[in-house]
């Protein structure tokens, strides 16, 4: 007979990488070319901010995590802000986290596209959905082990990269033509500040994985102890490995020269002449996106069983494999995965930018739930926990704050008006579902 009950087989070391999995994807390897085409190196301010505000967030995460064991992300925010809003963020996550997914796969069929030239991309992107479905239906031990290796892969070739593009941009490394040393930050901020704030879309969709942390808990051994030194070691490692490449990708490319349709990562090696190193490098990409893909598949599917032992999603979504996979919402993500290539099919061109936009959205909303949970559910701790956010309540209201002018100016520009009006039109949706749905008795 199966059952609902979530295995605890993950080490502190598979939470470390499948959080630093989940935000060190497309984000940095793809999104770098928009986020700097658009700003400039000036782009940098936009990521440190960000950065900011997810160590705060996580912080606040780490806090309630410690107060109350057993309980991840989305119970605590039902436990501070209410079942209803628990079920808009629940849902919310849910999609983000398939939105993530087909993007990771469809960047994986576009790198697979720098080998195989004359292969649509929603054949590849296919290719690479079947793959990471696969993986997902293994033990959540095995899991963590493979995406442990994932992620330390693309952790190895950013740091390598961090090297050799320093190395290139000091012409300790010879490259073709002139070593541009400094030059290319003479303009730093190229298009004005605004163009800066701008980018915080594609900026918080990139960080966007750090709250995988807060579904690992009811799955991880000794979360209460570990989760502290997970947080403060995983967020200043992200936040130092987007700011070093960006700012060594801007030395080495005009600003206003790098390629859009590819990796910058890929781009930089080329232009200096190492083309054996760019297929490497390609390669490496390629499975980095789809270890994010795979932590993305991770959040969905746990978030759905989440969701349904709290009775606000079919019963069915809760029931677990012998192996410890929540086997419905398995199916589902597969579902949304192969969907998403057809997507590939019909826009190839623009597939990309238009599901971006959503991410950035659903990560906004849900950051800011964070730290209202926290903000409220301070005051009612029954115990004191050795870790706090720094500075309360200061702290979690600039968080607050900052996210939520962000947000609001995010929906409010033109160029993603179509995007924000589809992002707004799927949380009024939620919203009145979730006084539809009444969560179903029993099943806490």
């Amino acid at each position: 007979m199966q059952s609902d009950k979530l295995q605890k087989q993950l080490l502190a070391r598979h939470v470390r990488m499948i959080a630093m999995g989940g935000m060190i994807g497309t984000g940095i390897f793809k999104g770098s070319a928009d986020t700097v085409g658009l700003a400039g190196p000036g782009v940098i301010f936009s990521y440190l901010f960000a950065g900011l505000l997810l160590l705060i967030v996580m912080a606040a995460l780490a806090e309630m995590a410690i107060v109350y064991p057993g309980q991840n992300m989305n119970q605590l925010i039902g436990k501070a802000l209410g079942e209803k809003v628990s079920f808009v963020t629940g849902w919310l996550y849910v999609i983000l986290w398939l939105v993530v997914c087909v993007i990771e796969v469809i960047a994986a069929g576009s790198f697979l596209q720098y080998w195989f030239t004359d292969t649509p991309l929603w054949a590849l992107s296919l290719l690479c959905a079947l793959g990471i479905i696969l993986l997902n239906s293994f033990s959540v031990k095995y899991y963590g082990e493979i995406e442990y290796w994932f992620a330390g892969l693309k952790i190895f070739v950013i740091i390598a990269f961090i090297l050799l593009g320093t190395a290139i941009l000091f012409g300790i490394i010879p490259s073709q033509g002139e070593t541009p040393y400094l030059q290319n930050y003479a303009d730093f901020v190229p298009n004005g500040w605004g163009a800066v704030f701008s980018t915080l879309l594609i900026v918080m969709f990139s960080y966007g994985g750090s709250e995988l942390i807060g579904l690992t808990i009811t799955e991880m051994k000794d979360a209460e102890k570990s989760l502290p030194g997970i947080v403060k070691g995983v967020m200043f490692r992200v936040v130092l490995f987007y700011t070093l490449p960006i700012l060594i990708i801007c030395g080495l490319i005009p600003w206003d020269s790098i390629d859009q349709s590819g990796s910058p990562f890929v781009q930089v090696f080329k232009t200096a002449g190492l083309e054996g190193a760019s297929h490497v490098v390609n390669f490496i990409l390629i499975t980095a996106v789809l270890s994010a893909a795979n932590s993305g598949i991770y959040g969905s599917t746990r978030m759905m069983h989440s969701l349904a032992v709290t009775g606000v999603a079919p019963k069915s979504l809760s029931f677990v494999s012998k192996r410890g996979v929540p086997v419905v919402s398995l199916i589902i993500s597969a579902v949304v995965l192969i969907a998403g290539a057809y997507i590939a099919y019909l826009e190839p061109d623009r597939v990309f930018g238009y599901l971006m936009a959503i991410p950035g959205f659903a990560v906004s909303f849900i950051w800011i739930s964070i730290c209202l949970a926290q903000l409220r559910l301070r005051r009612t701790y029954r115990k004191e926990p050795y870790f706090k956010v720094w500075g309360f309540p200061f702290a979690t209201l600039f968080a607050i704050i900052g996210l939520g002018v962000s947000f609001i100016a995010l929906i409010l520009s033109e160029a993603n008006r179509l995007s924000s009006a589809v992002c707004i039109a799927i949380l009024v949706i939620l919203t009145v579902l979730s006084f539809i749905i009444k969560p179903s008795k029993g099943r806490e």
